[in-house]
């Protein structure tokens, strides 16, 4: 026997829940020298500038079926980018459905993109350690929307267009929306773990910790890689240059980075 399909709710008006996926991703690098630190911020300057975040962010749009209304995007002096880009859903006679269903949904300066009620952003910060050579970029992405749309369909996609060492995600559903009958909803799908909406092989690459707050429609979830290939970490430097002193040092450096923004405390 199939599943039964669940029974439509027959809203009074407009959804008026707001659906927020937030979350941060970091991507760490080694730098030994001061050139090789401004080469790296140089370099993710180049390929997470404006232009780039907002053709990712585009996608992002089309993948959870909005339309774009406006887009302002930005990049900045000495470094960093934003774009913020204005949503609305798409027509309710559209050809393609859209689906909140809790399984992945597809893979891959400041940007504004404006949407109608409904807003995508990110911002990235690149920065450096003072003393032991490891630099971190960071990406802020926000999409939130109101209506139908979740912009958890959106992840799987989002994760796998940055190099995420970490990531740290938040997703609530806040408002209520009321049917014919009076009756409040203060969540319109079903969610258990924002990890549902992640493919099955990347959650095998991620330690992976969840918290949350099911009465409220509050979730979390944090990610950092098991493993890494210290020959991915190094800018400007090959492995075949260093010692394996050097190298035992570079890797400690690399964990303890990852641990303390995973665990958000430092490590003494």
């Amino acid at each position: 026997m199939g599943k039964a399909k669940a029974k439509k709710v027959i809203l009074q008006g407009f959804n008026n829940l707001t659906k927020t996926l937030s979350f941060n991703i970091y991507d760490i690098c080694y730098t030994k020298t001061i050139k090789q630190r401004n080469h790296y911020i140089e370099y993710i300057d180049e390929v997470y500038n404006a232009e780039r975040l907002t053709s990712i962010l585009t996608n992002v749009a089309q993948i959870i079926g909005a339309n774009i209304l406006n887009i302002a995007h930005q990049d900045y002096d000495p470094q960093g980018a934003s774009v913020t880009i204005l949503i609305s859903e798409e027509e309710i006679q559209q050809t393609k459905k859209i689906s909140n269903s809790e399984t992945p949904g597809p893979l891959p300066d400041a940007v504004v993109a404006h949407l109608d009620k409904s807003h995508i952003t990110v911002h990235t910060y690149p920065e450096s350690h003072p003393h032991n050579g490891i630099s971190t970029f960071r990406a802020d992405i926000d999409v939130s929307t109101c209506g139908r749309i979740s912009p958890l369909k959106a992840l799987n996609y989002l994760i796998h267009s940055f190099d995420s060492d970490i990531v740290i995600m938040d997703y609530r559903v806040r408002g209520f929306t009321r049917d014919v009958d009076g009756r409040k909803h203060y969540i319109d799908h079903k969610i258990n773990s924002i990890q549902n909406y992640i493919s099955k092989d990347t959650r095998s690459l991620y330690q992976m910790i969840d918290v949350n707050v099911y009465q409220e429609n509050i979730f979390h979830t944090k990610m950092v890689l098991k493993e890494f290939d210290l020959d991915n970490y190094l800018f400007d430097i090959q492995v075949s240059d260093l010692s394996v002193h050097e190298k035992k040092k570079i890797e400690q450096f690399l964990r303890q980075e990852m641990m303390e923004i995973f665990y958000a405390s430092n490590i003494l």
